[in-house]
């Protein structure tokens, strides 16, 4: 019998006819003066992660590292190869942190996992998260990777996104007061061994489980269809191995300059925020906006708050992969359908987003890299949310992966 293969789907639109680009080397230049004025203007720990950020732009895209489109081939078609590279991307980021936040300290800066309370606020916000994944068509990171690869449909998703963040920072007080038990960290309850031993096992499930799916479904593991052309560096495609350690490498580089782990959806409640008190809107009275910490940051410049320009490097990053690879083509016009499940679904990743203390990257990926419960609860609360996401997508037009098996 023949072995099973699919095409793997590019990670942006149908490419148009025609499009009008700025050029790689203009981009290449752009990240160059903005990482100097990051470093003149705000210290050269915000630069550092502005190219950070830039980095794992390139890596999202060049990988086509998408949680998304993982979970829901698992979902629909029973392949697993997706959902085995995010257990990669956990088990080499858990061997990394573990002993790092156990130290505390790292060439004296001082580490802090994202270490949240479990509760009934991220078992709705993830589940609520995980049903927008699949209707805006991305997570975070891939709403961010997209828009700089040049989908005009996740430029609607990323303002709805925005819009949904700063809606439930108005909400605080109710999802703070639903009953929740207390942050708790396996690193700090077991110590680092342990606690990795503990986690990779998991993984190391998870792993297994999906092999087994894969199997009953095919008959054997499905491949990739190679490539015509010889993958390269810098036009990609890569591996979704190499797209693991990369991220790995990126999250790690975060922990160590930033002090703590990486985050995306934060800086979109800011900017939410600052738009609203912008027209005259009073966000600083409310609960969410008034502690010390979160006044700063309103009062201070976006260009100064870390998610904020790591989320911007990860737009110019995926913008200077695409270009390198000749595929930054967006397509200008969105079926109506497809435009409502964009809105409908960003509102929804963003409202997720904050009452669950994060998103795939900061409550899944960060979440369980800092051994934090909230992160393993977010895990199959979000999951459950795209299995309804999945079946709600061909009511908008959206298509679901099917692999064809071959004959005999």
């Amino acid at each position: 019998m023949a072995v099973a293969s699919t095409t793997l789907s590019p990670p942006l639109e149908a490419a148009a006819p025609r499009s009008i680009s700025p050029g790689p080397a203009v981009v290449a230049l752009l990240i160059a003066w903005a990482a100097w004025t990051l470093n003149a203007g705000f210290g050269w720990r915000i630069g550092a992660l502005f190219l950070v950020g830039t980095g794992a732009g390139v890596v999202l895209y060049h990988a086509a590292f998408g949680f998304t489109s993982a979970w829901r081939v698992l979902i629909a078609d029973g392949r697993g190869e997706g959902v085995r590279a995010q257990m990669l991307l956990l088990a080499l980021t858990c061997a990394a942190f573990f002993p790092l936040l156990a130290q505390g300290e790292a060439f004296g800066t001082r580490l802090s996992g994202l270490v949240q309370p479990p509760g009934w606020s991220v078992v709705i916000g993830a589940f609520v998260f995980g049903v927008g994944m699949q209707l805006g068509g991305g997570c975070a990171s891939g709403t961010l990777f997209s828009v700089g690869g040049g989908s005009t449909r996740m430029v609607v998703t990323l303002l709805a996104f925005i819009a949904g963040s700063v809606w439930a920072t108005a909400h605080s007080t109710f999802w703070a007061s639903l009953p929740a038990f207390r942050p708790t960290s396996l690193v700090q309850q077991f110590g680092p061994v342990a606690a990795l031993a503990m986690s990779l096992a998991v993984f190391g499930a998870i792993f297994v489980a999906t092999v087994v799916i894969e199997r009953r479904r095919f008959g054997q593991l499905v491949v990739a269809e190679p490539s015509s052309r010889r993958a390269r560096w810098l036009r990609g495609p890569w591996p979704l191995v190499a797209g693991a350690i990369g991220l790995m490498l990126v999250n790690l580089a975060t922990l160590l300059i930033a002090g703590r782990p990486w985050g995306v959806t934060s800086a979109f409640a800011l900017w939410g925020a600052k738009a609203l008190r912008a027209v005259g809107v009073p966000v600083e009275t409310w609960p969410y906006w008034a502690t010390p910490g979160q006044t700063a940051a309103l009062d201070g410049s976006v260009f100064g708050d870390v998610t904020s320009v790591m989320d911007g490097g990860i737009v110019l990053g995926a913008m200077l992969a695409a270009l390198l690879a000749s595929r930054f083509k967006p397509v200008w016009t969105v079926p109506v359908r497809s435009l409502v499940a964009a809105i409908a679904g960003g509102l929804m990743l963003g409202y997720g987003a904050r009452i669950a203390y994060g998103c795939n990257i900061g409550a899944y990926f960060s979440g369980i890299a800092s051994g934090s419960l909230h992160g393993w609860l977010w895990l199959p609360c979000a999951f459950l949310g795209n299995v309804v996401g999945t079946w709600l997508r061909p009511t908008f037009g959206l298509s679901v992966e099917r692999t064809t098996l071959p004959k005999c």
